[in-house]
């Protein structure tokens, strides 16, 4: 196995699993693009940075990108941190990772360039904004520059190495956003406890104040039913993106089949997580997810049929779909009894 194989298992395996069944060109320029990701995601997320440092880090990082400054220098820049860390031994790594770049086609570097340049650019902007979130738009803008932005890169890789997705780029490019969008809701929902300890809450403020939360006891065990509606409002969110990206994986031509699995397994994921979630407290007292026989399923089945979208969007509806037969929960309740106000 290559190196960039074995740090992007390290930092992800579920994504690994994506990256590692595509043709070899692509699988080499999207290992070293989620990796150019990474480098970003471990200075925004890491625990115990303070935000001015972050900011100048991301910025830093833009400037590597631009040519303006060394990569070695960025790498240098994190050398107190614990190399425990997974995400730590990907920033240190920037110059090798910038040699992986160097070796794809010029076509291929460019829009990874552009692309994760923005992001580590709009991370910074957030870190400095501060940890919470205003509103529904603020917090798609946030999301925007952390998973939409991605989406794009992948569409722009994807068609470069086919005709076929080049032919229908200009439809996809939006609908890459949306299917971004909606599995970084289901990344925010996933994280509330531990981005909650690490100073940061993604729900939107004007959702938990609708049911008479505060930041200070939007995580306490007497508020859980109030906090649960307020994340049924981000689990709404989450199906009204993630049917968007139901369309984006449609829409790659059933030709290019390990192209599809590629997008279809973390949107399958993310599918059966949101339920998972639903009016769910471990999702405010740790997190809920997915078994490996889940996925192991998924993954499967997938690989058998996933050239069909009835398929697709059979398994989509069923993986997403709450208990048959259960009654709505009081988090439900609250929720749409505020939504009728």
């Amino acid at each position: 196995m290559q190196k960039q194989d074995v740090m992007v298992r390290e930092v992800s395996r579920t994504f690994a699993l994506s990256i590692e069944q595509l043709p070899p060109l692509l699988r080499h320029a999207v290992s070293v693009a989620y990796l150019m990701f990474r480098i970003a995601d471990g200075i925004e997320d890491h625990e115990a940075m303070p935000p001015d440092r972050k900011v100048a880090l991301l910025e830093d990082f833009a400037g590597v990108l631009d040519g303006r400054v060394p990569g070695q220098q960025l790498a240098a820049a994190v050398g107190d941190l614990d190399d425990n860390d997974p995400e730590v031994r990907v920033i240190r790594e920037t110059p090798l990772i910038l040699d992986w770049l160097r070796q794809l086609p010029e076509s291929f570097q460019l829009p990874i360039v552009e692309h994760v340049r923005d992001t580590s650019l709009g991370m910074a902007r957030w870190q400095a904004h501060g940890p919470f979130v205003e509103d529904e738009p603020a917090l798609d803008d946030y999301m925007h520059e952390v998973a939409g932005r991605v989406g794009y890169l992948v569409t722009d890789l994807f068609a470069l190495y086919s005709p076929a997705v080049m032919d229908q780029r200009a439809a996809l490019m939006p609908l890459s956003r949306e299917c971004g969008l909606a599995l970084q809701t289901v990344n925010v929902i996933r994280g509330i406890r531990k981005d909650y300890e690490r100073g940061w809450v993604f729900i939107p403020r004007t959702y938990y104040r609708k049911f008479g939360l505060s930041r200070e006891n939007l995580l306490d065990r007497q508020c859980e039913p109030k906090a649960l509606a307020a994340v049924s409002l981000l689990v709404e969110k989450a199906v009204r993106h993630l049917d968007y990206g139901l369309s984006f994986v449609t829409a790659f031509p059933r030709s290019e089949h390990s192209l599809r699995l590629s997008l279809m397994w973390p949107f399958l994921f993310a599918a059966r997580t949101l339920a998972l979630s639903r009016d769910n407290p471990n999702v405010l007292r740790s997190e809920a997810k997915m078994t490996r026989p889940e996925i192991g399923r998924i993954v499967v089945e997938s690989k058998l049929l996933g050239w069909s979208n009835e398929w697709l969007t059979r398994t989509y509806r069923r993986l997403l779909a709450p208990t048959a037969g259960a009654l709505p929960s009081p988090a439900m309740r609250l929720a749409t009894e505020s939504s009728d106000l």
